[in-house]
């Protein structure tokens, strides 16, 4: 599989999005390594917060519930699906298949290891 990736750097004087960013690398089947960007904010302890976002966007759409969120004593994790935002992105039209994206995401959130959450999507 070929991947594209966006530097970072591409992302720096983007409007109200002053995240670090975080990354864990999964594994396709075919042994590929993808790496995917997510925000982490607040108390890893905290109660958790998973916002996932759906076509076209990333997780600056999330960028105004983050702060306040956190605000109110939760951790917030928010993911770019492979794709999109600084998540890597398959190069190849036929390697985004439905399964994929849950395969992916599924293994990102074991590595992640939140449990308690609650999601909004």
């Amino acid at each position: 599989m070929q991947l594209l990736r966006t530097p970072d750097d591409a992302f720096a004087d983007i409007a109200d999005y002053p995240f670090a960013p975080n990354y864990l690398s999964v594994s396709d089947a075919n042994g590929t390594a993808l790496r995917i960007h997510y925000v982490d904010e607040g108390l890893r302890d905290a109660a958790p917060i998973l916002l996932m976002h759906g076509e076209p966007t990333w997780s600056y759409l999330y960028r105004k519930f983050v702060p306040p969120l956190v605000e109110k004593g939760h951790r917030v994790v928010a993911p770019d699906l492979i794709g999109f935002g600084k998540s890597d992105k398959p190069a190849d039209r036929e390697d985004y298949t439905y399964e994929r994206h849950v395969a992916w995401m599924s293994e990102w959130l074991k590595l992640v290891d939140l449990t308690g959450i609650t999601l909004f999507c």
